[in-house]
């Protein structure tokens, strides 16, 4: 029988590493890898580069859902029925497109980002439509996205990034057993959601590396 704390845990886990949080996240490693590469980067150019990312991917799309729930278009911001999903989802999914050229188009970042968000915004439009029919874990293709997306990175500069690597492994591990716990999924749902995201994300840059 689980604990009390085990379920509060995993409901703070499942905020924390609530999918829209995920790219920015994403971000923060990028920008603190090019730090130390690049000691002279302005700290501008890194600090608008994490802005941007949190008001794309995260600020204006959890006001989205925000929104829709004080109109009760949807029952719960937390999304908690499958078919509820497809207009915030398109909403986000629409955000994240901006944020594909703002990495590109507006920070100049080099083109394995470009894939990265576009892998994001493919990942979040598949989940969109496999969650009229089944309820792919939406977490868990963010986490399947990080992956995919340090990989690249370790593709385009080959480097060896191995402990962010075990690291996401290991928080990827435990926000499998939180939303099992929370019996917001299946197993096959978290596992589904996980390789959707890192095939979404690391497959264009994989391309792009043997091209």
């Amino acid at each position: 029988m689980h604990t009390r704390l085990h379920i509060s845990f995993s409901q703070m886990l499942s905020v924390l590493m609530h999918p829209c949080l995920i790219p920015t996240y994403g971000m923060i490693f990028y920008m603190c890898m090019m730090h130390a590469r690049h000691p002279q980067l302005p700290g501008v150019y890194l600090a608008l580069s994490i802005a941007g990312t949190f008001v794309l991917t995260a600020l204006i799309p959890i006001m989205l859902i925000l929104l829709l729930w004080r109109r009760k278009v949807i029952t719960s911001p937390e999304l908690t029925q499958a078919q509820q999903r497809t207009t915030p989802y398109l909403y986000t999914a629409i955000c994240f497109g901006f944020w594909s050229y703002f990495v590109r188009g507006t920070m100049r970042m080099p083109q394995v980002w470009f894939y990265i968000a576009i892998g994001a915004t493919v990942a979040l439009l598949a989940v969109t439509l496999i969650n009229r029919w089944w309820k792919i874990s939406a977490h868990l293709t963010a986490m399947g996205g990080l992956l995919g997306g340090i990989c690249s990175l370790a593709l385009y500069y080959a480097i060896l990034p191995l402990w962010p690597i075990v690291g996401v492994l290991m928080i990827s591990l435990l926000v499998m057993y939180a939303r099992l716990l929370l019996n917001a999924h299946t197993p096959l749902q978290v596992v589904a959601g996980y390789l959707l995201g890192l095939l979404c994300t690391l497959t264009p840059n994989l391309i792009l590396y043997h091209a």
